[in-house]
């Protein structure tokens, strides 16, 4: 048995496309004592199937909470307890983005501290217990972002 492809004749033409339809594209039949062009496989099984499924990194939404525009909250944990300890010295007000009244703070408790009045840096002692405690004023940060749990 010889493999044998059928004859086609040579003179017919396909049927016009209607219009507006795409018109399908045009193939030939190899001719004999032509070079035929190189059959292309996949080196693996499946390796083609799933590649149409995965989005280009350009078509990506940016991930959440990276840079400038995406700005995360704070913890209200974390600015109670440094209010707590380290209340005094106002970096319970740095973390929150208030930065003037941590330099204010800083300078108050050192002040204070010199005239041998350190006990007023309980001041970021009772802010402290203040933040966890959920005061209305200390609810959110400096960009107004509420404080997560």
């Amino acid at each position: 048995m010889t493999d044998q492809q059928p004859q086609q004749p040579e003179n017919v033409t396909p049927p016009a496309p209607h219009p507006g339809q795409p018109q399908p594209p045009q193939y030939q039949a190899p001719q004999p004592g032509q070079p035929q062009p190189p059959q292309y496989q996949t080196p693996y099984p499946g390796q083609g199937q799933y590649q149409a499924s995965y989005p280009q990194m350009s078509q990506q939404p940016p991930a959440p909470n990276q840079g400038q525009n995406y700005p995360q909250q704070k913890s209200k944990l974390v600015a109670g307890l440094l209010g707590i300890f380290l209340g005094g010295l106002g970096i319970h007000r740095f973390y929150l983005g208030y930065t003037l009244i941590g330099i204010i703070q800083i300078v108050v408790t050192i002040v204070l501290s010199s005239l041998g009045l350190g006990f007023l840096a309980l001041w970021g002692l009772v802010e402290g217990i203040m933040i966890l405690a959920g005061a209305a004023s200390f609810r959110h940060d400096a960009k107004n972002l509420p404080l997560r749990d």
